[in-house]
């Protein structure tokens, strides 16, 4: 006699749960997602932080993940920030914002916080891989000979000029205050912490020196930033990223934190980690 299987094997599979959606995390104020120096991403997602907007608001987190100039100093770039804070409480009424800021975005809202009493907007800054000490690679970018490094900031200008028309856009600029001299000499004595504000800090190391995967288009530049500062994600060093209260260090690049380049295996590791940021700004009362 053939022993059929068991049909309740093949419906524990689709057992039903009293609550499948996702878990809501309940935050105090919203969160706003702060890009870094960037308008590639422009030309994939409406925002270089699309994509951990919506996973947040897929958990109920009451996100927004706008766009300002992608190629400017950190003066300016603070300043439309401010613009994007005030324009969301004008709309919605909010008090104030959880700002949770990747790369360069991280230095942009220090300045606003110092220079530009940001703290009436900001109740916390969670910053992800921010390059508080700088990068090698800006000096790397700056190192090429004049006539590639104009021809390259052209380009990335009249990128950015026609991404984002309402700022005019200064890429070499950009990266000269990315450097490792500039954030150690002049941009960390002078930009000091808010007592009002909470700063945290996630960074982030792939490829060389550890068990990550890493594209290898993004080698190269792996390796250098490894030789000068050790892991990193490939533009930004665990060591230059911690700033405040320093929570983790995750296997994740920096593109793959904004929820670029993700190949399919490693989504719920993007995931996670957003989610888990959001749990922390939870358990903290923000």
């Amino acid at each position: 006699m053939v022993k059929l299987p068991d049909p309740q094997l093949y419906f524990n599979k689709y057992k039903l749960v009293s609550f499948p959606q996702p878990d809501i995390v309940q935050l105090r104020h919203p969160v706003l997602l702060c890009h870094g120096y960037a308008a590639i991403a422009g030309l994939i997602t409406p925002s270089p932080l699309q994509d951990p907007c919506m996973i947040l608001r897929t958990h109920g987190v009451i996100a927004f993940a706008p766009n300002i100039v992608p190629y400017a100093r950190i003066e300016t770039r603070a300043e439309e920030w401010i613009e994007r804070m005030k324009e969301l409480k004008n709309q919605h009424g909010f008090e104030k914002f959880n700002v949770v800021a990747h790369s360069m975005g991280g230095l942009d809202i220090r300045y606003a916080l110092h220079r530009l009493g940001a703290d009436s907007h900001i109740a916390s800054l969670t910053t992800i891989a921010s390059p508080h000490q700088g990068s090698p690679l800006a000096n790397f970018v700056l190192s090429t000979p004049d006539k590639v490094k104009e021809q390259l900031g052209s380009f990335f200008d009249w990128l950015g000029d026609r991404l984002y028309p309402s700022e005019k856009s200064d890429s070499v600029a950009a990266v000269e205050q990315l450097t490792p001299e500039y954030l150690t000499s002049e941009f960390n004595p002078t930009i000091t912490d808010h007592p009002d504000v909470i700063y945290l800090s996630y960074s982030a190391a792939v490829g060389k020196g550890t068990k990550a995967p890493l594209n290898p288009i993004y080698r190269f530049q792996n390796h250098y930033i490894f030789e000068r500062e050790g892991k990193n994600d490939a533009f930004v060093s665990v060591q230059s990223s911690k700033w405040g209260e320093h929570l983790d260090i995750k296997p994740i690049s920096h593109l793959e934190q904004m929820g670029i380049r993700v190949v399919s295996d490693r989504k719920p590791l993007v995931r996670e980690f957003w989610l888990e940021l959001a749990r922390e700004l939870a358990s903290r009362g923000l």
